[in-house]
């Protein structure tokens, strides 16, 4: 299987995001690391997609971004050039049922744990404000970026509601507005272009951020058996 990347970097800092598996990523302090870890991210992707992983990967860098932006915490700012041109109505199925999937599994995984309160975290300081450090705050920011993204490319959504009814409602504004799968690129705030297909990928990988930090404080805090391994990470 060819893995097509977007690599984006900060200094020595790397985000490697795997452009024809939308939402597979991979992080590290250099490209060398960050590509170590893909194989292992693909496989944990395909699982939770209910695809088998395949016996080989071919990886290779197809698109770099040099980005001003904190890598290491998680800010991205890059359009890969395959989220541009038109999207066919297939195209777009699959990408969101993954993103309603996602938004599904996300919910299942935060009911599941039995002190949303709680924390194993320590405090720290992002680009975008103290880091979410309980189950509570990871998912009511993993929830609340539904109107940022949305609105990035014109829709005008809330964040009301689960996170699967407030992403639900986004997409039945989106598919409201005629050419919606034409996929135009929009400028959107801090200088930074959006399309339908970036937003949708955008939900897959900052839900996937989101949901391993959940699991893994999680799994730390109640045990490995407490809390289902919804997302499939395999650790």
């Amino acid at each position: 299987m060819k893995i097509q990347c977007v690599w984006e970097h900060n200094g020595n800092d790397s985000l490697l995001h795997a452009s024809n598996v939308p939402g597979a990523y991979a992080r590290g302090e250099s490209l060398e690391a960050a590509l170590a870890k893909m194989p292992d991210e693909i496989a944990a992707f395909l699982r939770w997609k209910g695809e088998k992983a395949p016996e080989s990967l071919e990886i290779s860098v197809a698109q770099e971004k040099c980005s001003a932006l904190e890598i290491r915490d998680a800010d991205s700012e890059v359009l890969f050039e395959s989220e541009t041109g038109p999207l066919t109505q297939a195209q777009y199925d699959v990408l969101k049922a993954l993103v309603l999937k996602s938004a599904a599994d996300f919910l299942a995984l935060y009911e599941s744990i039995p002190d949303k309160c709680k924390t194993a975290l320590p405090k720290r300081r992002t680009f975008y404000g103290d880091v979410p450090r309980t189950s509570e705050e990871m998912y009511l920011h993993t929830k609340n970026v539904n109107s940022y993204y949305w609105g990035e490319i014109g829709v005008d959504a809330d964040n009301g509601g689960t996170i699967l009814e407030c992403r639900l409602r986004g997409f039945g504004v989106l598919e409201a507005q005629p050419d919606f799968l034409a996929n135009r690129v929009f400028p959107g705030s801090y200088g930074e272009d959006w399309s339908l297909a970036k937003v949708l990928r955008r939900f897959l990988w900052h839900d996937r951020i989101h949901a391993r930090a959940m699991h893994r404080m999680s799994r730390a805090l109640f045990g490995g058996r407490a809390v289902p391994d919804v997302f499939r990470f395999g650790d």
